[in-house]
Parts: C-alpha cells; sequence; structure tokens
C-alpha cells in the first residue's frame, strides 16, 4: 500500500506568502505556477490522486514535486541545473559562425585597383549558402550540420550575402536591358484585389 505523502507545513509566513501567491500568479512560469498549486492544494488536505485530477497531471509527478519540496523548500519548485540536452557548440563557435555568415564568400569578385574583378580564391564559392557555409564551418574546426547552421542563421536574422543583380553595373560597357522586342504582345493587366 502506497504511504500518503502530503506536503510539509511551511517554515514561516514568509515562505507560504510566496508559494501562495506564486499559485495564483498569472505572469510567472507555468510550471512553477504548478508546482505551486500542487504544495497549496496538499496543505489544503487533498491527497496526490486528487491533485493530478485537478492539475491534470499524473500522480507520481505530484509524488515527485512533493517530496522535492518537503526536501529543498522553495528552491525545489524549480528545475535542477543540467536539465535538457547540452549544446553541440559551443557560444564562440556560434559566433564564429555568425560572422563568417556576414563575412564576404572567397570566391566572390571584387573589383581591384585597376577596375578588374578578382576573387580571392577562383575555386571558392562566390556566394554562401548553407552547404557553403558548412563546410567552411567544418574547415575552421567546428563539428556542425547543415540544419544547425540553418537554425543559428533564422535565430540571430542573419542574412546570407546574395550575388548582385546583373540590372546594374559599374562597368562602363554595360548595356542594361532594353524594351521589350515586340509591341505587338499586350501586356497583362492584373486583376485588382
Amino acid at each position: 500500500m502506497p504511504k500518503l505523502l502530503f506536503a510539509r507545513p511551511p517554515l514561516d509566513a514568509d515562505e507560504e506568502r510566496k508559494i501562495r501567491k506564486l499559485a495564483g500568479a498569472r505572469h510567472a512560469p507555468g510550471d512553477w505556477i504548478m508546482r505551486a498549486q500542487m504544495i497549496v492544494l496538499s496543505w489544503q488536505g487533498l491527497r496526490t490522486s486528487a491533485i493530478a485530477a485537478k492539475l491534470g497531471c499524473h500522480m507520481q509527478t505530484v509524488r515527485e514535486r512533493l517530496d522535492r519540496f518537503n526536501a529543498e523548500g522553495l528552491a525545489g519548485l524549480g528545475d535542477r541545473s543540467g536539465v535538457g540536452r547540452k549544446p553541440r557548440i559551443t557560444e564562440v563557435e556560434r559566433g564564429q559562425v555568425i560572422a563568417l555568415a556576414r563575412s564576404t564568400p572567397p570566391g566572390k569578385p571584387v573589383r581591384d585597383a585597376s577596375g578588374d574583378l578578382v576573387a580571392a580564391d577562383e575555386s571558392a564559392p562566390a556566394e554562401w549558402t548553407l552547404n557553403t557555409l558548412t563546410a567552411a564551418a567544418r574547415a575552421a574546426g567546428i563539428d556542425i550540420h547543415r540544419s544547425q547552421v540553418r537554425r543559428i542563421l533564422v535565430t540571430e536574422h542573419v542574412r546570407r550575402r546574395r550575388t548582385r543583380s546583373p540590372t546594374t553595373s559599374t562597368d562602363p560597357d554595360f548595356a542594361p536591358k532594353g524594351p521589350r522586342s515586340s509591341a505587338s504582345i499586350p501586356t497583362r493587366r492584373q486583376a485588382p484585389r
């Protein structure tokens, strides 16, 4: 037969006030609110099965939280450190990936002093893609996957550099796009939205 488990009585009025305030809070972390509600309901004399039914969780969860509160007090309401998966790369490596994405690709042609287009490395990519960023990061010694590079760039709102459109150029011999070749083909009007 399982033993009955109840939350210990509060150590002082301050601890009781904090837990009751947290149990009724609307702008605190949801897991802390639920755990404080478990304690308050236990102080009201409800058993673990009744608390679990009222809060919509499992009885074992209520038992574990009551047991942690009895052992650790108010600090037992929070999660223990080290919960969850450890990050695969460090913040320094993450910063290196972001800096790499913001840098000019090594194969991108740049005008030199004489006005000629010259790339630092002809065989390197001219623009950053997820694959080229991943390869460059791995070459720099960062063990990272393509999906992780994408996640970092999306999270940090970093856009990969794109090549410029060929419609404008500083080349004096550049001829812009001319008018349509046939005026007999009417332009299609878009329907109003």
